[in-house]
């Protein structure tokens, strides 16, 4: 039950923290963790970093979503 409600807050989230741990190899908690620490050394612009990434990761889901749609007709 509760690894379904943390998996529904992590999509909900943009799955930043998600992304970047599998592609680093990094437990995601840690990355998260990791955020957290340079959102309050660097007074808040981990945010924009934050933000900024999760806006690229929706444009390339968008980006392969079209091209399969495409492909598929």
């Amino acid at each position: 039950m509760l690894d379904h409600i943390k998996h529904i807050i992590e999509k909900q989230a943009f799955g930043v923290c998600d992304y970047i741990g599998e592609k680093m190899g990094v437990a995601s908690s840690r990355v998260r963790l990791y955020f957290i620490y340079l959102t309050f050394a660097a007074m808040g612009s981990a945010v924009i970093v934050y933000l900024f990434i999760a806006f690229w990761l929706n444009v390339k889901a968008y980006i392969r979503q079209t091209k399969n749609f495409i492909w598929n007709d």
